[in-house]
């Protein structure tokens, strides 16, 4: 699993276990670090100074933004009626499908083993707590969690937050 040459590197990215990885067409921000056994797709784009935990899954039409973290085992997604094959029963290419965006605004961090599902943006400074499945925006300083994700309090709210942030641990 290569890094191919027609990934963008920024300066002082890290890859961690560089055989490990699969990185193809993406372009990585400065400072960025990336853990073994991630997939990043060609047209992602990843920040300045992310982190991206291994074993996860980046498609293409992710856009993350700087100052991200992406925990373990976090899967986007970009198609919202994936099939194998089209009407006559062909195996889909590249063509037969459109890849739906999916945005991580600047600072937001998700959880390990969270999925992200096409066309959804995750806010500034969110937070996407472990195993939630995201099926829709989530705000700016939002905290999100579960399956469906929803929003249990808001990262501005510190005194609040206190107990339910032991979620995480």
């Amino acid at each position: 699993m290569p890094v191919n040459n027609d990934v963008k590197l920024g300066n002082n990215v890290k890859i961690f276990h560089p055989n490990l990885v699969n990185l193809y067409g993406c372009a990585i921000g400065d400072e960025t670090k990336i853990g073994a056994f991630v997939e990043i797709q060609k047209n992602v784009e990843v920040g300045s100074r992310c982190k991206i935990s291994s074993h996860s899954f980046l498609c293409e039409g992710v856009i993350v933004e700087n100052e991200v973290f992406i925990g373990h085992g976090v899967m986007f997604t970009n198609d919202v009626y994936p099939r194998a094959t089209t009407e006559d029963g062909s195996l889909k290419t590249e063509a037969d499908w459109d890849v739906v965006e999916t945005r991580v605004k600047h600072g937001a961090s998700i959880g390990s083993n969270v999925t992200i599902l096409p066309g959804v943006t995750i806010g500034k400074k969110a937070i996407v707590g472990a195993g939630a499945v995201v099926t829709c925006d989530v705000g700016d300083y939002a905290i999100v969690v579960g399956v469906p994700a929803k929003k249990i309090g808001d990262v501005r709210d510190r005194c609040q937050n206190i107990q339910q942030l032991s979620i995480f641990s």
